[in-house]
């Protein structure tokens, strides 16, 4: 049985082949630390970092590539963002789609005197920026916000959001784990602070691979929650005030910015417009097919699914998510895997207020995440496959 996977917006698989060749390669020809070395090879890797810095401030459009700062993941980045900057008495906002990565380190800081304000959406997840200025206290500091739902795909204003921020001096923090390497990205434009990422979805990097880029002014505005080893002024027991040795401490994921470093490569040659127009043939086609689907009527007169979030095109990802009416969507899913080899997320996606927003919760729903290494036939498959298990 040929095995359809449909869950890019976990991961994205597969690769290109760059990345693991370029993760091989490190750890057989070079395999250094860098700000350790002081020989050929540990420059080499330190080389290698700095032009994926570089790759990085060009995607994002960004200027100071020593303030972009390697992370594992984006949820490391989000801790170390909110941690670092919020104290006792400030007050954010977010939007109500948010996923755990930031609820439940804000909810952590709760306990430590932080409050947030959830920014009401549409039941398809749409963000309503005119509850906005409602929400306002005196102690705001800052709008925490993905920038795509990982649930429904809906496509956040961040560009309105920013300027929002601007206006009302509030800090900006953008989560783009579903957007970086699929949408345009651009700080500047959208007065985004801080932008977190993660290597492996959208960037097509391995797993283990993340950061955030921060502009100049909140560098002393964050403290490092994290201390040690930096590979510079070994001389004082105190934490380097540069960057990005300021939030870099310890030894680096090399292997995998390595990896990181091929695949922005990868989609510089390729173009994320050109990812991003075949992803959304596929959603098209998707949607079409679960819109029929939708429209027939089982012996009891219900509709066997509902599409969770946009039915069309505009402002989404490639996420499309349904819920399966008078079954269990874990079974659905496993049967989906099971007789057919289909590859999808079931449940609430760590995003229990998302859910709640879009009238799925506590149920969840099944997830099918398009990405531009699938096909039409899989998105067909998956279409027949639903219809054999729930009309």
């Amino acid at each position: 049985m040929r095995k359809i996977y449909l869950d890019q917006a976990s991961t994205t698989f597969p690769k290109p082949s760059q990345v693991p060749e370029a993760m091989y390669q490190y750890m057989t020809e070079n395999g250094m630390n860098i700000n350790r070395g002081g020989y050929g090879d540990a420059y080499s890797a330190e080389d290698m970092v700095l032009e994926t810095r570089e790759q990085l401030c060009e995607l994002f459009h960004f200027e100071q590539c020593e303030n972009v700062i390697f992370t594992p993941n984006i949820t490391t980045s989000l801790n170390l963002i909110l941690k670092g900057f919020l104290q006792s008495g400030d007050h954010v906002l977010v939007s109500s789609m948010e996923h755990n990565a930031v609820m439940r380190p804000l909810r952590q800081l709760e306990n430590k005197g932080v409050s947030f304000d959830r920014i009401p959406c549409t039941g398809e997840g749409e963000l309503m920026i005119s509850e906005m200025e409602k929400l306002l206290r005196p102690q705001t500091r800052a709008v925490v916000m993905l920038h795509a739902s990982n649930v429904c795909g809906t496509v956040m204003p961040a560009k309105q959001v920013g300027q929002f921020c601007r206006d009302h001096g509030l800090k900006f923090i953008l989560d783009t784990a579903q957007t970086a390497g699929v949408l345009p990205v651009d700080m500047e434009k959208m007065h985004v602070d801080v932008l977190a990422f993660t290597g492996h979805k959208g960037l097509l990097g391995p797993q283990g691979t993340g950061g955030f880029l921060c502009r100049e002014d909140m560098v002393s505005l964050m403290d490092p929650l994290i201390s040690g080893g930096t590979g510079s002024i070994s001389h004082t027991e105190e934490i380097p005030e540069f960057m990005p040795d300021r939030f870099e401490p310890g030894t680096q994921n090399l292997p995998g910015i390595a990896g990181l470093h091929a695949a922005l490569g990868y989609l510089k040659e390729t173009g994320i417009g050109t990812i991003y127009e075949k992803e959304m043939q596929l959603t098209g086609t998707f949607l079409e097919a679960l819109r029929e689907l939708e429209n027939m009527h089982l012996k009891d007169g219900t509709a066997p699914l509902r599409i969770v979030g946009k039915r069309n095109l505009q402002d989404r990802t490639a996420v499309v998510s349904i819920l399966p009416l008078g079954q269990d969507p874990a079974r659905v899913a496993y049967e989906l895997d099971e007789k057919y080899g289909i590859m999808t997320r079931v449940g609430l996606h760590c995003a229990p207020s998302a859910h709640k927003t879009l009238g799925t919760y506590p149920t969840g729903t099944i997830r099918f995440a398009f990405g531009h290494t699938n096909t039409m036939e899989d998105v067909e498959a998956a279409a027949r496959a639903l219809q054999e298990l729930l009309v």
